[in-house]
């Protein structure tokens, strides 16, 4: 199948998969596996193929992010039971002040993850999260949405990320990258601003469980705090997050840098996040310790292994669907028809990455992809030449446009969905009110930013 047909086929899976999610209450696993094989058997992949095709897409996950996710979720258990969050989530309030703990943990997200992966970012911060909520009384849905759009503007638009670094290289800024920095942080701030609205209009409106348990909870939180009696430091609570931050951002900047290949190759290695994250878990156990807690690691683990392992094979599920997607030919279909859409100038690369993120879930394959498609800014024959952006100011808007495209939407195939969903207790039904919402606002609100920019270019 190819041409109108695949893309309407493409459309029709995914409304399906959304209702039977949402709709029928079919367990999210089940209801992305069973479209994501109907999807492939519809649209030609042969059969022969197939059981290979979901192989790819379900261990790739185990690969990337799944050691991730547990180690980040082991780390974030050890700062609850230690007091740790409690101690942080009273230094952010300090710090911004208690009547504005969604800015306060927006901001926290926003740095984070410039260096590290949104998944990464928000699990490892979600502890300071909870207790945020439990200690303002906020609405936990907004602190959620709140954490998860911080994580996602500089995820899409700020190198070092992987995503922007990549893309800018790919356009011929590698050597403008402070010009790309900058841009992206313009940028971000109209994407966090219409997020910080939505997360404020939903969280009246959407409840997760954390809400519900609160509002049946008759533990206030100052008992909650009298239960960890000492607190530990602030700065010891911190080291199990900074520590893999600053590793991983060593990591992605060492790649910049001429260093000797031992350093580098030693900087790569202590950035990789399953390593990095290791170190973050080494950092926090001198909290259990502190605590007289360490008798506890094997049951925290195996409490971890209980609450990543659903989050896991969901996002597996959907990562098959990615990869039904991607074998179907529909990546190559919008490469095809690139020329007829170019007309719509700055808003072409962010529709392209759109339409990419959407298919296969992946924000950094999308922006990767699409700058790909782009090309240089100083070629003739590319895409970029095509659309008028021939100088490094307009290539870097193609940046932050294809930025925009890679954060909208964020919905049941993209492993961030269901992060975000599973540990913010948001329920899949509202994760479409919720988190695929926000990253529409975001997306929007990103790209009339850089089409306005684009008047005065």
């Amino acid at each position: 199948m190819t041409g109108i047909p695949l893309f309407i086929t493409f459309v029709v899976a995914i409304v399906l998969m959304i209702v039977a999610i949402s709709k029928w209450k079919i367990h999210p696993f089940l209801s992305i596996m069973g479209v994501s094989l109907l999807l492939a058997i519809v649209v030609g992949i042969p059969l022969q193929q197939i059981p290979n095709t979901i192989g790819k897409g379900f261990s790739s996950i185990f690969a990337s992010i799944g050691l991730v996710i547990i180690l980040g979720s082991l780390i974030g258990l050890i700062l609850e039971k230690s007091g740790a969050a409690v101690r942080l989530a009273d230094a952010v309030l300090r710090l911004v002040g208690p009547r504005h703990p969604q800015l306060a943990i927006m901001i926290i997200g926003w740095v984070v993850s410039i260096p590290v992966f949104c998944d990464s970012g928000f699990i490892i911060v979600n502890p300071i999260r909870k207790n945020l909520a439990r200690r303002t009384k906020v609405s936990s849905v907004s602190l959620t949405l709140a954490l998860a759009a911080g994580l996602f503007a500089s995820h899409v638009f700020i190198p070092p990320t992987p995503g922007p670094i990549a893309a800018a290289g790919m356009v011929g800024l590698e050597n403008n990258l402070l010009l790309v920095i900058g841009m992206g942080v313009v940028v971000s701030v109209f994407a966090l601003a219409a997020a910080y609205a939505y997360c404020s209009f939903i969280g009246k409106r959407v409840k997760s469980v954390e809400d519900i348990e609160s509002d049946d909870s008759q533990l206030e939180y100052e008992k909650v705090l009298a239960s960890f009696g000492e607190l530990p430091s602030t700065c010891m609570s911190l080291m199990p997050i900074l520590v893999p931050v600053i590793l991983m951002g060593f990591g992605s900047v060492a790649a910049l840098l001429s260093l000797p290949e031992w350093a580098g190759n030693l900087f790569v290695f202590l950035g990789k996040p399953v390593i990095a994250l290791t170190a973050g878990f080494l950092c926090s156990l001198p909290l259990l310790s502190r605590c007289g807690k360490v008798s506890g690691l094997y049951d925290i683990t195996q409490e971890t292994l209980k609450t990543a392992g659903p989050i896991i094979f969901i996002t597996a599920a959907g990562s098959v669907l990615g990869q039904v997607i991607v074998e179907a030919g529909f990546i190559q279909y919008i490469q095809q028809n690139a020329t007829v859409l170019s007309s719509v100038g700055v808003f072409f690369p962010f529709l392209i990455a759109a339409v990419l993120k959407s298919a296969q879930g992946s924000s950094t394959v999308a922006i990767t992809t699409t700058a790909g498609l782009m090309g240089m800014f100083s070629s003739e024959t590319s895409l970029m030449y095509a659309l008028g952006m021939t100088t490094p100011f307009s290539a870097a808007l193609v940046v932050m446009a294809i930025g925009a495209g890679a954060m909208t939407v964020s919905h049941a195939n993209d492993s961030y969905f269901w992060v975000v969903t599973n540990f913010g207790g948001i329920s899949p039904r509202d994760g479409y009110r919720t988190q695929t919402m926000i990253t529409l606002c975001m997306g929007l609100a990103s790209i009339a930013a850089i089409f306005v920019i684009s008047l005065f270019v």
